[in-house]
């Protein structure tokens, strides 16, 4: 019991500094460079536009190229409604919102956790 406990803590420590394992989900945590905050503004207004009309892969891929917090967090919150959250947890952690990743991150430590018990 006390080994399954160590096991759940230092897997929990390990989630909350962010230490995926490889392989886990793929991220990058920085927008393209070069983008001058007009063409970021252009970009994230027609992605806006994309994810009002329903074309959230799109947008996405536009917010995470603008590095827009905002925008993927729409996007998270959108995955959570549709019950994916590991798709939720990449949009909440590259758009550093801890208040969104830390539930989704206890659920997999709980799964974990059940899974190693039974």
């Amino acid at each position: 019991m006390a080994k399954r406990k160590e096991i759940e803590k230092n897997f929990v420590e390990s989630l909350q500094q962010k230490k995926m394992p490889d392989g886990f989900i793929r991220l990058t945590d920085n927008p393209v460079e070069g983008l001058s905050s007009e063409q970021k503004v252009i970009l994230n207004r027609k992605a806006n536009t994309m994810f009002n009309n329903g074309n959230i892969e799109d947008a996405r891929r536009i917010f995470i190229t603008t590095g827009y917090s905002d925008g993927l967090t729409r996007v998270g919150n959108h995955y959570m409604d549709k019950n994916q959250s590991l798709k939720a947890l990449k949009a909440y952690y590259l758009a550093h919102n801890n208040r969104e990743t830390e539930p989704i991150y206890e659920q997999i430590a709980k799964v974990i956790s059940k899974l190693i018990t039974d």
